[in-house]
């Protein structure tokens, strides 16, 4: 069978939000949401918290499920560290749109310097992909771009309709929007949020204010 994340709507070079499955030392599934860069065909890139039990999982076993869903429930359980076993099965979580299997092929040291957050130590994990199962044809990972397009073009019709507070307001959420999709977005949500920043300049505002 022919390894192609392709086939799970993954682009070269799209960091996805997904969910990781591993295993503890006994044999407890553990679950974690983690953001994962498609680097080629049948390879991905995520960095991990060294702090985080499924970095620890993953040196143990060399091996991880990348799970993908749009299930909210799933990803806050997930979030807050409490996905019940019911929601197993084996290795993978169920109700699912798809996953895969990862081995992994090399590990790096790595520093996050990410926006606000305080330098943390973090591994980054190049993954090979072993095997890829698709439980819905329409599968579609989450790219956290979209969404932040939706929010933007949102508070896009409210800038003229609001109080000048609140016009400051939406455009912080504006500047928000555009640093998320800038950094995970595609060439096509670049382009729509050029086109949108044009339109927002036209009517006098300009984010780089902000």
């Amino acid at each position: 069978m022919t390894i192609n994340l392709n086939s799970v709507g993954m682009e070269k070079g799209q960091k996805y939000e997904t969910i990781i499955t591993t295993l503890d030392d006994d044999n407890t599934h553990h679950a974690a949401p983690i953001g994962v860069t498609c680097k080629s065909e049948d390879e991905i890139i995520c960095k991990i918290f060294k702090t985080s039990k499924t970095l620890k999982n993953i040196c143990n076993r060399k091996k991880f499920n990348v799970n993908i869903t749009y299930d909210p429930i799933l990803f806050t359980l997930a979030t807050i560290d409490n996905i019940p076993s019911k929601y197993y099965n084996q290795n993978t979580l169920k109700n699912i749109d798809a996953y895969f299997k990862c081995e992994v092929l090399k590990f790096k040291e790595s520093v996050n310097n990410e926006d606000s957050l305080r330098k943390t130590e973090a591994a980054v994990i190049i993954g090979k992909v072993k095997e890829i199962q698709i439980k819905n044809t329409y599968v579609k990972p989450i790219n956290r771009a979209m969404h932040y397009l939706i929010e933007a073009l949102v508070n896009y019709t409210r800038l003229e309709i609001v109080n000048k507070q609140k016009q400051e307001y939406y455009l912080e959420r504006l500047k928000e929007s555009e640093r998320i999709i800038t950094k995970v977005g595609s060439l096509k949500e670049k382009e729509a949020l050029n086109i949108l920043k044009d339109e927002i300049s036209k009517k006098g505002f300009n984010l780089q204010d902000q």
